[in-house]
């Protein structure tokens, strides 16, 4: 009992609850350094996450380029492109380059496009030569036909790169007819405090109905932005597979912005404007030259039939009056 009595003594309740405030003073300084950095966990999972899906992607990457080339291996296709060195002579780099502009972007294309660089003025010589020989048999000398053959082989080499240029040119044009609109969409996007990537990506989304060589190219660009180290890089890949001058001039201003950490949102609106300025002045140039364009047609077909409604009759009535 006088233990108890003597711990309900005032002095020894104030020792006890000074003490209990020291430990609790103590504790509370002290918990913060024993504490787990969450944060940082955190960031190091999705670092190392990310890390994980980089290496995972380069094993997929590795994995196809050497199905590919295991594929290709066995082709006539790349067997001629090896025994002849067609990429050393043709200048494999300029040739891929060429190629992705007109959306063709895997190295079976440019073995193909390298083959038939060399397939082609053969096939077309020799056509020439037989069609000649056949046909105008009786009018062309054999000098001639090994002329016309030797104009059916120049033809023939420029044959390949004139079909890829002429798809290149309508994936342009259709790139180039839906660049405005996906820009206005990027620009609400980034307005909206979206990121450039999932604004890309959404955007690519949007415009598929519009314009699929355009939704591809976001979409590799998109995939560049994440994988690639330098996003530089990423964005100067998109300017050079288009090979458009509006794509170029919003790809600089994606990556001054980048580098400078300029507002991004009003360099789009800015760009945004004078693109829908300059699509303007094209469709006024293209009305500005409709009618010299029609002077000819209206000559051959329109004035004859306003000859002979106008004329015909009093030429009818002159020949009934003989």
């Amino acid at each position: 009992m006088q233990f108890i009595y003597s711990l309900m003594e005032i002095n020894t309740l104030i020792t006890a609850l000074a003490a209990l405030a020291a430990f609790a003073t103590v504790i509370t300084f002290a918990a913060p350094y024993f504490e787990n950095d969450k944060l940082a966990g955190r960031i190091q999972l999705v670092a190392s996450e990310r890390e994980k899906l980089k290496a995972a992607q380069r094993v997929l990457l590795d994995n196809t380029a050497s199905r590919l080339r295991d594929k290709n291996s066995t082709g006539i296709y790349a067997q001629l492109v090896r025994t002849l060195n067609l990429k050393k002579v043709f200048e494999a780099e300029s040739s891929r380059d060429l190629l992705r502009t007109a959306g063709l972007r895997s190295e079976r294309h440019l073995t193909m496009f390298l083959a038939f660089r060399v397939i082609a003025p053969i096939v077309v010589a020799a056509i020439t030569f037989i069609y000649c020989s056949t046909t105008f048999a009786n009018r062309f000398s054999p000098g001639m036909r090994i002329a016309m053959a030797l104009i059916g082989l120049v033809l023939g080499s420029y044959l390949p790169a004139l079909l890829v240029k002429n798809q290149t040119s309508k994936r342009q044009k259709s790139i180039k007819g839906a660049w405005s609109d996906a820009l206005d969409l990027l620009l609400i996007c980034i307005e909206s405090g979206m990121a450039l990537e999932p604004a890309m990506q959404r955007v690519s989304k949007e415009i598929g109905s519009q314009s699929v060589p355009l939704a591809e190219e976001m979409q590799l660009t998109t995939a560049e932005l994440a994988y690639l180290p330098d996003r530089r890089k990423a964005l100067e890949n998109l300017a050079k597979r288009t090979g458009l001058e509006t794509v170029r001039s919003v790809v600089t201003a994606m990556i001054q912005s980048e580098r400078y950490g300029t507002p991004l949102g009003t360099a789009m609106r800015t760009l945004a404007e004078e693109n829908r300025r300059d699509r303007m002045f094209e469709a006024e140039k293209k009305a500005a030259s409709l009618p010299p364009k029609l002077t000819v047609p209206m000559i051959l077909f329109f004035l004859p039939v306003i000859f002979v409604v106008v004329l015909g009759p009093a030429i009818i009535q002159v020949m009934g009056a003989k």
